[in-house]
């Protein structure tokens, strides 16, 4: 019961922080900036999926939070090598 009360709130919670992560995205004033942006898109998109999971009873969403997890993973370790390096491929 407490949970069809508190969950909908928390969705909303992480969908602003979605849309503040996806403001600094585009408007960030560097890469780094940027780059973290995306990766808290990441962390927040899996939240969200979590939260989603919880409230339908289902798996699909878990699983679905998992693979943008590896994907953000992979994705902010590509990035912050390019940034450092300025090549991604050794």
């Amino acid at each position: 019961m407490i949970l069809g009360t508190v969950l909908p709130w928390l969705a909303a919670a992480f969908t602003l922080a979605l849309l503040l992560a996806t403001w600094r995205l585009i408007k960030g004033p560097g890469l780094p900036d940027r780059i973290l942006a995306l990766d808290t898109l990441y962390v927040n998109a899996c939240a969200l999926l979590v939260l989603l999971g919880i409230y339908f009873s289902t798996a699909l969403f878990f699983e679905a939070a998992l693979l943008i997890a590896l994907l953000g993973f992979i994705g902010t370790v590509v990035l912050s090598k390019f940034m450092i390096r300025g090549d991604i491929v050794e």
